[in-house]
């Protein structure tokens, strides 16, 4: 990746996000069109384009940090499920989606494409699943 990604650039605190999660590997933020509240990316800061491409160590601290934020949400939100989606088509960095949700129909939001994300709502959603 000649490049650094947008979410490279996030990472470095280029592009602001309203993180949720940070350690020395992993990084987690909320997507800024959610598909439903507390809709989570959760990338390995090696800037490897999909996740089958991190070593077995960059791929299982990956996990592990999502597996950390799948109970901390089931905690703090009151969803019992979190989704975790792989999809890779759309930004060239590895990256987990994280959704929390208590019925299916909770984890489609047929606005995600909006233009404008809504960044007072994320920022509420933010402080309620932040990592302390």
């Amino acid at each position: 990746m000649n490049n650094p990604s947008i979410f490279t650039r996030i990472i470095n605190g280029e592009i602001p996000c309203h993180k949720i999660y940070e350690d020395e590997y992993t990084f987690a933020f909320l997507d800024i069109h959610p598909s439903c509240e507390g809709h989570t990316l959760v990338v390995h800061k090696t800037p490897a384009q999909f996740v089958w491409d991190l070593n077995d160590e960059e791929y299982a601290q990956l996990m592990s940090t999502a597996k950390k934020i799948a109970r901390h949400y089931r905690d703090v939100s009151g969803k019992p499920y979190v989704r975790m989606d792989i999809v890779g088509t759309d930004i060239p960095h590895n990256h987990l989606h994280l959704k929390p949700f208590a019925t299916t129909s909770e984890t489609h939001n047929p606005t995600r494409d909006m233009a404008e994300p809504d960044h007072q709502a994320l920022a509420r959603v933010a402080e309620k699943l932040r990592f302390s």
